[in-house]
């Protein structure tokens, strides 16, 4: 089927509860939106999230480039030629990660619906749930413990805690936390590169001393660093999970050569979507290194993506799905959330049909 149209759609979509980080402050996703047409009128879905601090996309820089190179590679081209219009996709501009996920989301989007199956069937899996975590975004110790067991009482599992502005605050506030929630619910700390090494090995051996009981710590220092997460990794007994140290394959290759971590976050806006993203899991796993799929602060449709993906292939940890339960507004169609799960839709691809779906129109 040919690809005849691309479209894209700006999305303002405001959040339930503002979203803090080591990184950044939002109560919102600034969002671009995807849609690929094929001469049968059929639409696939795809998106660019606008995360100016850990990719450096926008909005506004998104849609050039999709509406420019990258849709003059799929106009006019057999949407069941995958494997080339995909590679093509990727090798039309430099970076532009995100924007290059998008195309590629909506391609496998697509495709699904134009075979009459999920997406998380297209792609090879069976199951139509997967679990996540919920974060709890930086604040006051009172602030996180409060909200950690509003989260647990509403059925999460596993809390990923956000830390990395004072490490020695970090410490006490996941002490606390620990102490509030218990010993059976699993707590993650992502950094988001707010530590140094120092920082880093000195905050996590200090709650291990604690036994705080800490699933995993992800990117502890800047992304960069390599050598410096690598010395976080061998000095702590804490399993350490690279995010935005690797996007591609070669980022990931790299970490596996020089041990820099356990872990890896995989994120389609980050490595330029399924394809991509299903290499690295398998690259991963064959490296002996554990595994789960993230997502930025998107839409239905890139978590939708994401959890379609970690259904499909799997990881050894519970995935880091939460970002549209924090939407104001849910919206119609796609994906739903059921205490700790993600529910995909029983609806072919990702069973959004348009872009007022998303708005909650």
């Amino acid at each position: 089927m040919k690809i005849v149209s691309v479209q894209t759609h700006a999305l303002t979509l405001p959040l339930h509860t503002t979203f803090v980080t080591a990184l950044r402050r939002t109560s919102e996703v600034q969002t671009l939106v995807v849609q690929i047409i094929a001469e049968d009128g059929t639409s696939g879905f795809g998106e660019a999230p606008q995360v100016w601090q850990v990719t450096g996309d926008s909005v506004a820089g998104a849609r050039a480039c999709i509406e420019g190179p990258l849709a003059a590679r799929v106009l006019g081209r057999d949407s069941d030629d995958t494997v080339r219009l995909l590679r093509d996709v990727r090798g039309a501009v430099a970076g532009n990660t995100s924007a290059k996920a998008a195309v590629d989301v909506a391609v496998h989007d697509l495709l699904a619906r134009l075979h009459g199956m999920p997406l998380v069937r297209w792609l090879g899996g069976t199951s139509m749930t997967v679990g996540t975590d919920v974060t709890l975004p930086v604040g006051s110790t009172d602030a996180v413990v409060n909200a950690a067991v509003a989260r647990v009482g509403e059925g999460f599992t596993v809390l990923k805690v956000k830390v990395g502005t004072d490490s020695r605050a970090d410490v006490q506030t996941v002490t606390a936390l620990r102490d509030a929630v218990g010993p059976l619910t699993k707590i993650r700390l992502d950094a988001n590169q707010g530590w140094t090494e120092r920082q880093a090995i000195h905050a996590i051996r200090m709650l291990e001393d604690a036994q705080a009981d800490i699933e995993l710590v992800e990117q502890p220092v800047a992304a960069h660093d390599i050598d410096g997460l690598a010395r976080v990794t061998a000095h702590v007994d804490t399993p350490v999970m690279a995010d935005e140290t690797v996007y591609g394959i070669a980022d990931l290759v790299e970490v596996i050569r020089r041990h820099a971590a356990d872990m890896v976050n995989v994120k389609l806006a980050k490595c330029g979507g399924l394809a991509v993203g299903r290499t690295l899991l398998e690259l991963a796993v064959s490296a002996g290194l554990e595994t789960i799929v993230g997502s930025m602060m998107e839409s239905p449709v890139g978590v939708g993506a994401a959890a379609s993906l970690a259904a499909a292939y799997g990881t050894s940890a519970t995935s880091d799905l939460d970002a549209a339960w924090w939407l104001e507004r849910p919206g119609a169609g796609g994906i739903t959330y059921e205490r700790n799960e993600v529910i995909l839709p029983n609806r072919p691809g990702l069973g959004i049909d348009g872009v007022d779906d998303l708005q909650g129109q």
